[in-house]
């Protein structure tokens, strides 16, 4: 699975918006045909966003995920109709709050690829846990269908069910159950775990600082409104050069442990035994994954399969 670290929503509507998020350096953007659009503008954003996935995928351009109506909801068959087509990479499901619902996209999923040539289970589905029932029951949706990439919070609209103040609050504590159970849920079913937006466009500190809680949390990602809010995103979820001369170093003594014989090691004071070495080999594999070789990750230690 490839790691996604920036998600941006676009307003299907505004085509000028498309054309440029298209072209920006997000892993991915979420073609809005939900929240972001007035019901008077949805025909509109079908027909953007469908001419939109017709256009020619460029090398190192965003993934092309588009968010659809909730699932059960009378418009979801329009925009389905539309959308699911040759360029579609995945859909984003809102208000999901069952495995059902899961199953109810797949299946629909399943019998329209091959009518329209595309590949079977090619279509990935990022789940939004918006509601208390959709986190009491992310654990099961999370491993409800192979198409799952991941889970993202919906944070404004769970704010509300819970009775939340209207204003958000520092870096989103009230919400550190919620967002941690979404973590968990996740990494059971090993897919993504996507945190909300920064809402605040003003505030650049406030988004670096949300963001680091959001890795610290265990999230891969985030998602974002606006441009100006990717570079700050990515880097975040990305290693450091510290944590990949780290691992590096983690790796190395470990492997020159195992040729002595030894299980563990202590390095600058600290036990290195096989969960910490996993963790610094995941560290190189995203290193490598992003593109950051040179010094900082030309060599990528790895286990034997039999070590792992």
């Amino acid at each position: 699975m490839d790691l996604i670290r920036s998600w941006m929503f676009v307003p299907g509507h505004r085509q000028r918006m498309i054309d440029k998020a298209l072209g920006l350096n997000a892993d991915a953007i979420m073609l809005d045909i939900e929240d972001g659009v007035a019901p008077n503008e949805k025909d509109s954003a079908r027909q953007n966003i469908a001419q939109s996935l017709g256009r020619e995928k460029a090398p190192a351009t965003p993934a092309r995920y588009v968010r659809i109506n909730a699932i059960g909801h009378p418009r979801m068959d329009a925009d389905l109709q539309a959308v699911v087509r040759p360029g579609l990479e995945g859909l984003v499901c809102p208000k999901v709050d069952t495995p059902e619902e899961v199953r109810q996209v797949d299946a629909l999923l399943k019998e329209r690829e091959p009518k329209l040539g595309m590949e079977n289970g090619g279509v990935k589905l990022l789940i939004a846990i918006e509601s208390p029932k959709g986190l009491l029951n992310a654990p099961a949706i999370a491993a409800s269908s192979p198409r799952i990439s991941g889970l993202i919070f919906g944070a404004e609209d769970y704010g509300r069910e819970i009775g939340l103040p209207t204003s958000r609050e520092g870096e989103a504590r009230d919400l550190i159950y919620a967002r941690s159970a979404i973590v968990v849920a996740a990494a059971a079913a090993h897919v993504q775990a996507v945190d909300g937006v920064w809402v605040d466009l003003n505030d650049s500190q406030g988004l670096l600082g949300f963001a680091r809680q959001a890795r610290q949390l265990g999230f891969s990602g985030m998602s974002c409104i606006h441009p100006s809010q990717v570079n700050a995103i990515n880097t975040t979820f990305s290693p450091t050069a510290e944590e990949i001369d780290y691992a590096r170093q983690v790796l190395k003594a470990f492997e020159e442990a195992n040729a002595r014989g030894d299980g563990s090691i202590a390095m600058g004071g600290q036990l290195i035994d096989r969960p910490i070495v996993e963790r610094a080999r995941r560290t190189i594999d995203m290193a490598t994954a992003l593109g950051m070789s040179g010094s900082q990750a030309a060599e990528s230690f790895t286990l034997k399969k039999d070590e792992r």
